[in-house]
């Protein structure tokens, strides 16, 4: 159910859509879960008001869409930036209730934010707005109800002043809120889960496809848009592998590495952006002519050589221009780091090529990037049982989760494409990821009374 104002939403439900039809086909009954599902089961939207520096009330939208508890408590980040709305809340906000049930974990799906920007507010402003902003929603979430998360715009900082507003509110110490500090029932391998699970999960892609441009050969060139906490952490699981990372970017522009980044370059990245600064000011910096800017650009163009693709700043962040480009680069595996990052121009060239037998290969962030979402519930889990796993526990249920999302991909794609593939050709990752979290999704809800 689409409204004429949600075009983000209505990208997301178009490739579901598109996706199920072999499967519906097939079983028709199915239909009406679809017709169902695409309804979110609550949203709320209120006012937030708070007092800036200069003692000035401000007046920003909150939102939380409670889109679907089949599978357990709703489950999602809080997006704050300036872009927020309904649409672009309920796009997230149902590809994560498909998201999650990949992971295997007991998590609904949700999404919610502010059009409030922390960037260049001082400490004192994002711990008002933080607590206006959770003077009402603690009223609609909770650690068996809704589960809120970190995001764009919202980190660790965030995180902990509105649990500590919620704490305040409701006298009670539990984990109605996940990313949060180690010593204050966090989990180990939490910021880097994204990241790293994106790692993983490409690994099984290479090895079935392309296992000539393993991530352990430096010669594999890497391109990752993006700068942010998903991108930091993919870019260095891949150079802690051995392959060569090439780009990053920003709201601004991108990076390019000549010689590929290192270690320490992304963690100085890292720092800088704590601090609110950009790669070009980053860049000017450096000494040497290692690394090259360009303005206003994305990096998808900008590599002449690139073997794997992994999207992670925003969504809709690859045209079908850029995949053309990428393709023309030799590119093998494309793997969204971001929630939709490619747009469904850019998905048609990729799908259009793994077809022909070019043997490229998509992903969507639905399954690629579920790693952050998976070791979130592995905190509820954690904070539930009163203890702490370490890093190394947090890590193996980790790539046991992204292993298990792949197969469930793999195997539902090669069965539910609705595609005759010719020896050679690869299945649809895309049709995989959509059905089989349609279905678990849906045989859920049926069980629970909610479609017959």
């Amino acid at each position: 159910m689409v409204l004429p104002v949600e075009p983000e939403f209505e990208q997301a439900l178009n490739e579901l859509t598109q996706s199920l039809q072999p499967f519906l086909a097939a079983n028709p009954q199915y239909q009406k879960a679809l017709d169902i599902v695409q309804v979110p089961e609550r949203v709320l939207q209120f006012r937030v008001v708070w007092e800036d520096d200069n003692g000035v009330p401000q007046v920003n939208r909150g939102f939380r869409v409670q889109y679907n508890s089949a599978l357990g408590p709703y489950k999602g980040g809080l997006r704050l930036h300036p872009s927020v709305n309904l649409s672009i809340l309920k796009f997230l906000g149902f590809e994560q209730i498909f998201k999650n049930a990949l992971t295997g974990l007991s998590m609904g799906g949700g999404k919610g934010g502010s059009d409030f920007d922390p960037k260049g507010k001082s400490d004192s402003e994002i711990r008002r707005f933080c607590a206006a902003f959770m003077g009402e929603l603690f009223r609609h979430i909770g650690e068996d109800t809704d589960v809120p998360a970190g995001d764009i715009g919202t980190g660790a900082r965030e995180i902990g002043f509105l649990f500590g507003a919620y704490k305040k509110l409701k006298n009670e110490f539990v984990g109605m809120l996940t990313g949060k500090g180690l010593d204050w029932g966090g989990s180990f391998i939490r910021p880097e889960a994204t990241g790293y699970g994106l790692v993983y999960f490409v690994d099984h892609m290479i090895a079935k496809s392309c296992p000539d441009f393993s991530l352990k050969l430096s010669t594999t060139i890497v391109a990752i848009s993006g700068s942010g906490n998903v991108s930091q952490f993919t870019a260095l699981k891949v150079i802690e592998l051995g392959a060569t990372v090439k780009s990053l970017s920003d709201s601004k522009g991108s990076l390019i590495a000549s010689e590929g980044f290192t270690k320490h370059d992304i963690l100085s990245i890292g720092q800088l952006k704590l601090k609110g600064g950009t790669l070009e000011s980053w860049a000017g910096e450096q000494t040497g002519n290692r690394f090259t800017y360009y303005a206003g650009k994305r990096p998808w163009t900008l590599i002449p050589v690139v073997h794997h693709a992994l999207p992670g700043a925003t969504q809709n962040e690859v045209s079908g221009e850029e995949a053309e480009a990428l393709i023309a680069a030799g590119v093998r595996v494309i793997a969204e780091g971001s929630n939709m990052g490619c747009t469904e121009e850019a998905i048609k060239v990729f799908e259009d090529a793994r077809r022909a037998g070019k043997g490229v290969w998509y992903a969507p962030g639905k399954a690629a990037n579920c790693g952050g979402v998976a070791v979130s519930g592995l905190e509820m889990a954690q904070n539930s049982q009163r203890l702490a796993w370490t890093t190394e526990e947090v890590d193996t249920k980790l790539k046991n989760i992204m292993a298990e999302a792949y197969v469930q991909c793999l195997n539902a794609g090669s069965k539910w494409s609705g595609e005759t593939l010719p020896d050679g050709v690869l299945p649809s990752l895309l049709a995989g990821a959509n059905v089989a979290g349609f279905i678990k999704v849906a045989d859920a809800m049926r069980e629970q009374g909610d479609w017959w």
